[in-house]
């Protein structure tokens, strides 16, 4: 066993969004930093994850209008428009492999030690990578992000149950899939995949889109069946086998009705979400306390061990690339003597699906439970000038906001996207929750035409005056 002779005043295990974004926050505060990492730079989210995913949705959006819009728009085409999956899957390895050697370049500019390695904790100033080099240290970040849960449904061990690791790694584009879990990863995926041309069936114990506003979760639902997937909400999976055929055959129950049903695909996608990443990292020896499967920490991500923190999808917050980042820089300024406590009140979530999804803050069924007199107003998309331009006219915004003594919509308290560039537009409304600002000062900013964030602006006047200016409700 050897020893390095530097002394690192932070040592982070985990090169995610949280750990390199960390690693360089420390660097830009003086800190001597030792980034240990057992891939890539990136985690999860760069490397199998946020990015890959991002560049196929933008991959099938424009296939999708291509077959739809080519000729209507004046864009002639020999024949009929073919899919080269290979090559599909090829423009999404480079273009992540472009934004992964980019963060590494990133990473060494400022000066951070890189070792490569499976980290181990001795105590809060020791790291053990490898079982064989100790990194000694004043204080540690835990950012080892998570890994794809796998369920202990019999037969999911079969050729062919994947999760989205593999799915990324496919060559050939399957005929059929059956995706089992309607949350974001798995509704992501179903929408790709159905864009491409795969018949899809997605199967979910209890929600589709669990954490979205319920009439935008609708509203995709009924869209994405019109596209051609389709679903099978409430049910147990009970088991997956092999037909004589060759197919993976799932077979499920409804929950409460005792009635049995099959999908059957080429492939089935484990998406029943993310597990914390903690094996090896000796916890429980230190006596980390734990909150489930989770790293318990508070408002600053210390643990219960001084000298120890925690941040991302190993603790038991929004498990997504940038609140990892947020809390990876809070950590670090706490940890070198900077006083900062997180702040949630404005997360944004985006769904890259087809058309968008994003939301921010509280959702009807929110202000319902929690006894909020609330005013909720809506803005179609298909009379904004900018999406009919772009060929891009479903969905709608909603805003929910406190009701004023006038009855109008005051402070904003949530809003919800489903439409295009949806990820886009949810960055001003998370500033104007975070801001506490109100609908009528969101009415009154002026908003450039014709772009696509006029319907925020539009939806604000409907929340604050009663009325948009460009719809009317009959």
């Amino acid at each position: 066993m050897t020893t390095e002779s530097t002394v690192y005043d932070l040592a982070i295990i985990g090169g995610g969004p949280g750990g390199y974004v960390a690693a360089i926050r420390a660097r830009q505060l003086g800190a001597r930093v030792a980034l240990i990492e057992m891939d890539r730079i990136g985690g999860t989210c760069l490397n199998r994850g946020c990015i890959p995913t991002k560049a196929m949705v933008s991959q099938a959006e424009l296939y999708l209008h291509v077959q739809h819009h080519a000729r209507e728009w004046g864009i002639e085409l020999d024949g009929t428009p073919r899919l080269d999956f290979q090559r599909f899957m090829a423009r999404k390895d480079e273009v992540t492999e472009t934004l992964v050697s980019g963060v590494e370049h990133l990473v060494a500019s400022h000066g951070i030690t890189v070792i490569k390695g499976k980290g181990r904790i001795l105590s809060p100033n020791k790291v053990l990578v490898n079982g064989e080099t100790e990194i000694e240290c004043r204080k540690i970040i835990i950012a080892t992000g998570s890994v794809p849960a796998r369920p202990p449904i019999p037969g999911a061990q079969l050729p062919g149950v994947i999760t989205s690791n593999e799915l990324l790694r496919l060559t050939k584009l399957p005929a059929s899939m059956v995706v089992i879990g309607c949350g974001i990863i798995g509704i992501e995926f179903t929408s790709i995949f159905t864009a491409l041309g795969t018949k899809v069936t997605a199967l979910d114990c209890e929600f589709f889109l669990r954490d979205v506003d319920e009439q935008i979760a609708k509203r995709y639902r009924s869209l994405l069946a019109r596209q051609g997937a389709n679903f099978a909400v409430g049910v147990t999976v009970q088991q997956i086998s092999l037909t004589e055929q060759g197919h993976l055959r799932v077979e499920f129950e409804q929950l409460g009705q005792g009635k049995v049903g099959t999908a059957e695909g080429e492939l089935v996608l484990l998406a029943t979400g993310r597990w914390p990443n903690t094996n090896g990292l000796g916890l429980e020896d230190l006596g980390i306390e734990m909150q489930g499967r989770f790293i318990k920490v508070n408002s600053r991500m210390e643990t219960n061990v001084p000298g120890i923190y925690a941040v991302g999808d190993v603790i038991p917050t929004a498990q997504l690339a940038h609140v990892a980042s947020y809390e990876g820089e809070i950590a670090v300024e706490n940890a070198l003597g900077h006083r900062r406590e997180a702040d949630y009140r404005a997360v944004p979530a985006c769904i890259f699906t087809i058309p968008e999804i994003a939301s921010v803050g509280l959702t009807s069924t929110d202000v319902k439970a929690m006894g909020i007199d609330a005013v909720v107003e809506r803005f179609p998309f298909n009379i904004n000038g900018r999406a009919l331009a772009m060929g891009e006219t479903e969905g709608q915004i909603r805003m929910i906001c406190e009701r004023t003594p006038e009855g109008r919509g005051g402070k904003v308290l949530g809003v919800h996207i489903m439409g295009p560039r949806a990820s886009d537009l949810i960055a001003e409304a998370a500033l104007a929750i975070q801001a506490g600002l109100t609908a009528r000062e969101l009415a009154e900013t002026i908003h450039a035409h014709p772009t696509i964030p006029e319907v925020l602006m539009e939806v604000a006047k409907a929340a604050a005056f009663g009325e948009a200016i460009h719809y009317r409700k009959v």
